[in-house]
């Protein structure tokens, strides 16, 4: 029975788990079998004799004057006939074969032990692992399950799982990886410690192991935000005036960083100054932007406006908004960003509502809306007549209880609404036409000036005046005269 006490402080040892553990499970597994076995609801007790090692399994009785359950109580007699000592109340232990219990009960002990075993395990890792969160590991590559790494940590597994992963990084079984810890769980099938690449205090780690004055505390760390193989900020304010902390972080020609870099792959590092102000920590926090101006909406809410020039817009957002989404993280601030254009355009049309507020949709009554339309209409946001007369039927229909003869009425209404600022067109001058005499010509046609009188000529050619009766014969009786003179048939005559 010796291999009994060798198997369970082996087991023990590889497990990292007591040995009391693993012989209370082994216990508790015989008493499972037994009573799967006997099948009957009497009490057992388990035990391990100190000298021989052999387990030994007891039904327990206790001794009653009366017996009510014989499972568990058994008459005084019966009971000295066990132990002539017994008195009422004694309880008394029959021994149990345990030879006769089989093979299914040895396979229920055995799964129960393994069940038992596990527990144990989890509960030490929980323990030991626990108040390591956030601590860096080194691990080893184990095995992949599926998009997942299962790494070893020495005493026990732990899960790298995709999300945590850097999109930067592949590995392969048998790679040594630096970690760190992310979550410690004991009820979790498998292993209960999962480990990140991709979390930003792997970044601030690193910088703690590379970076003396950060371990010393002259420099501290005050956040960091981070998208995994991307770009990371990090912000860090010295306690000593003479201690610059963006140099220090960096170090003699970037030697520092660029350990942090190689360490993630290649992945981009913005070292950024603290600021209390948050107007000034903004500013630092969108570099390599160059910022025009930074507003404080709403304190309370930590919510400001960013406005920088045309060409720094771009520049400012990142790409896909990465630059602004992790200055964001970083400040706690909601960030909005806006060009020097856009904040001109707002400012205008803030003016102009000012000056000419919107008309709102009970205006519309008037001209022939429902009441009770114009109260769901701005019941669903559309508060203005600008607004409505924007929507199309389509939208329209998707407000609830609008029909399409609603459609019809707020079309019906927003047209005799803008009709009245249509001006109608000028009406034709027929004044002017009657106005017009003999010697007037024609708006439409061409002028032509009046023939000099010729030198031979003591008088001019008179004009058939009384011959024009209408404006254009007046034209074409003064060209004609215009041409004979140019062609000297007013000599000829």
């Amino acid at each position: 029975m010796e291999t009994i006490f060798q198997s369970i402080e082996i087991l023990s040892k590889e497990k990292g788990i007591d040995p009391r553990i693993v012989l209370d499970a082994v216990k508790d597994a015989m008493l499972i079998a037994a009573r799967k076995h006997f099948r009957t609801t009497e009490d057992y007790i388990a035990e391990l004799h100190e000298k021989t090692g052999a387990l030994q399994l007891f039904a327990v009785k206790k001794a009653v004057e009366a017996v009510e359950d014989p499972a568990k109580e058994m008459t005084l007699a019966e009971a000295r006939r066990i132990d002539p000592e017994a008195e009422i109340g004694t309880e008394i232990r029959i021994p149990k074969k345990t030879d006769l219990l089989g093979r299914i009960s040895a396979q229920t002990a055995k799964q129960v032990i393994f069940q038992k075993v596990r527990e144990a395990e989890r509960e030490t890792v929980f323990n030991e692992y626990s108040g390591r969160t956030g601590e860096v590991v080194n691990c080893t590559v184990k095995r992949v399950e599926g998009p997942d790494y299962i790494l070893d940590l020495g005493k026990t597994e732990a899960r790298l799982p995709k999300k945590e992963q850097s999109r930067l990084e592949s590995y392969s079984v048998g790679d040594r990886v630096r970690c760190v810890i992310r979550v410690v769980d004991k009820s979790s099938k498998g292993p209960g410690v999962v480990v990140s690449r991709a979390a930003p205090d792997l970044v601030m780690r690193l910088f703690e192991q590379e970076v003396p004055e950060i371990y010393d505390s002259t420099v501290t760390i005050k956040g960091c935000a981070r998208e995994a193989g991307e770009r990371t900020k990090i912000a860090v304010q010295s306690r000593d005036r003479d201690v610059d902390s963006v140099g220090a972080c960096v170090g003699m020609k970037g030697m520092r960083v660029q350990s942090i870099i190689r360490e993630l792959r290649g992945e981009k590092i913005d070292i950024i100054e603290y600021s209390e102000d948050p107007v000034t920590f903004a500013t630092h926090a969108l570099s390599p932007a160059k910022i025009s101006r930074v507003t404080i909406v709403d304190a309370l809410g930590k919510h400001m406006e960013v406005i920088v020039d045309d060409s720094q817009l771009s520049l400012a957002i990142g790409k896909k908004g990465q630059n602004v989404r992790l200055a964001a993280k970083l400040l706690g601030w909601k960030v909005d960003i806006k060009s020097e254009e856009e904040k001109r355009q707002e400012v205008e049309s803030a003016m102009a509502a000012l000056v000419n507020p919107p008309e709102p949709v009970s205006t519309l009554i008037e001209y022939g809306l429902d009441a009770e339309l114009a109260a769901k209409l701005a019941g669903a946001g559309v508060g203005t007549v600008d607004k409505l007369g924007g929507m199309t039927p389509e939208q329209l229909q998707e407000i609830p209880e609008v029909d399409p003869e609603m459609v019809e009425n707020i079309r019906d209404s927003v047209t005799a609404y803008y009709s009245q600022f249509e001006e109608a067109a000028p009406p034709a001058p027929e004044e002017e036409i009657s106005v017009l005499g003999a010697d007037a010509p024609a708006p439409d046609a061409p002028v032509t000036p009046d023939p000099e009188p010729s030198i031979q000529d003591p008088e001019p050619e008179p004009r058939n005046i009384e011959m024009a009766g209408e404006s254009d014969t007046i034209i074409d009786s003064g060209r004609v005269s215009h041409d004979e003179s140019e062609d000297g048939g007013s000599q000829n005559k």
